[in-house]
């Protein structure tokens, strides 16, 4: 396993909760869109087994003609310990980055894309959106839906409807809504509907997907394979 240790370029206050990391990009590092990798604080794996507490899994929120590592992240005042000693690295500072993965890349098979997020996890749709605004070859069209409570709505200079792009985004602040719109889009019985959020948010969003006549195979997690069935092969209750 190859870890490559990067330093911090620039930090970005998106919201007052939600800060994006940008590391510098190694050489012969590469990514693509809807990536997720490991990323470790300095002294993770000092002793004789990996200090878990220093390691998050995380997705990427840059393209790498950005050429720089994007990592979005929540940090709220009562935090984990990897959040808090995330918060006090400066510019500068070195961090490590191994075992990156993308189990969400953009499907490109002539059909509608919804883009199905809570909070912060609109971090991975980001890059699949910029993606699809460079080359949209095979993606009839796509929609971005996300839920966030704090009303401190995320990347609004790229999750922005344009009409010739044949993109839009909605933004919805409460369940209650963003459940109706969920039910709305699935009346497009051969779309792909991506869902990124929480373990709880993934399976309520399966549910009405699947309650509404949605495939298991037209709903991609970024989850790995083994996961992956387990989330997909959930009853529905009757």
């Amino acid at each position: 396993m190859q870890i490559y240790w990067t330093k911090i370029n620039k930090i970005i206050e998106e919201t007052p909760e939600v800060k994006t990391y940008l590391l510098d990009r190694p050489e012969d590092f590469t990514w693509e869109e809807g990536s997720h990798t490991h990323f470790a604080l300095k002294g993770f794996n000092a002793g004789d087994k990996p200090n878990r507490s220093l390691i998050r899994h995380m997705s990427i929120s840059t393209l790498p003609h950005e050429n720089s590592i994007g990592i979005t992240t929540r940090i709220k005042e009562q935090c984990s310990e990897f959040k808090t000693f995330l918060r006090n690295h400066k510019i500068g500072d070195e961090v490590a980055i191994f075992k990156t993965h993308s189990n969400v890349p953009l499907k490109r098979e002539d059909k509608n894309v919804y883009l199905l997020s809570s909070g912060v996890g609109l971090a991975t749709f980001r890059p699949l959106v910029l993606d699809y605004f460079e080359r949209d070859d095979n993606v009839n069209q796509i929609h971005s839906l996300n839920i966030d409570s704090s009303k401190d709505f995320l990347f609004t200079n790229v999750f922005k409807s344009a009409t010739d792009k044949k993109f839009t985004s909605q933004f919805v602040d409460n369940r209650k809504d963003y459940y109706e719109e969920v039910k709305k889009l699935a009346a497009d019985k051969d779309g792909l509907f991506y869902v990124v959020g929480s373990d709880e948010f993934l399976v309520q969003n399966i549910e009405v997907l699947r309650e509404q006549g949605i495939k298991p195979e037209q709903i991609m997690l970024d989850k790995h394979e083994h996961k992956l069935a387990e989330f997909l092969s959930i009853e529905l209750s009757i």
